[in-house]
């Protein structure tokens, strides 16, 4: 079995509950970015003895948190020893609208895992775009780079659309199936 980490910051508490859905598809651990932008020494061993390793953030302004900058800045002492070179990566973001920049976040992702000599996951399905496609639908919001779900600014974190949490769940499942493979 692979060990995946989904390491994530959440501001109100949106990203979590997604976090939670790609944890549960990847039967992986949760490891939260506090709001200082900080991890704990026992949650840098996790990372580094992970299989895969998957980022989680909102999107805000056109980026990710300043708590994830904040961590993947971090991860420098990481990439100096190369120390996660050739892991399997993944990466999400919520924001409360359709687009909200979130590709410009995913992309953000995408390079810190490929400055680490890592592998990139997409998120793998087809988007659900025609005029009868609903939040209810699995990429409702057309992502391919990664994972993209949607929250409404005046939307509680129970309210996270029921295919962005299919979705999510859907995505754990395939970084973990992929990480899986290439273990071997």
């Amino acid at each position: 079995m692979t060990k995946t980490i989904v390491i994530y910051h959440s501001g109100y508490g949106h990203t979590k509950v997604v976090a939670e859905q790609v944890a549960a598809g990847a039967q992986g651990t949760l490891v939260a970015i506090s709001p200082d932008g900080e991890i704990t020494q026992d949650d840098w061993a996790a990372l580094d003895a992970a299989d895969a390793i998957v980022f989680g953030a909102p999107t805000y302004m056109g980026s990710a948190s300043w708590q994830f900058k904040k961590f993947a800045d971090a991860t420098s002492k990481v990439w100096f020893t190369r120390g996660w070179a050739d892991k399997i990566f993944g990466g999400f973001t919520n924001s409360a609208s359709p687009s909200g920049d979130k590709q410009v976040t995913l992309i953000g992702m995408q390079t810190l895992a490929s400055q680490h000599g890592g592998i990139w996951v997409s998120l793998g399905l087809a988007p659900s775009n025609a005029k009868a496609s609903s939040p209810a639908d699995l990429n409702h919001l057309g992502g391919s780079v990664g994972l993209m779900t949607r929250s409404p600014s005046d939307a509680s974190a129970e309210e996270v659309p029921s295919g962005d949490l299919a979705s999510a769940r859907h995505y754990g499942e395939r970084v973990a199936a992929i990480a899986g493979r290439l273990k071997g």
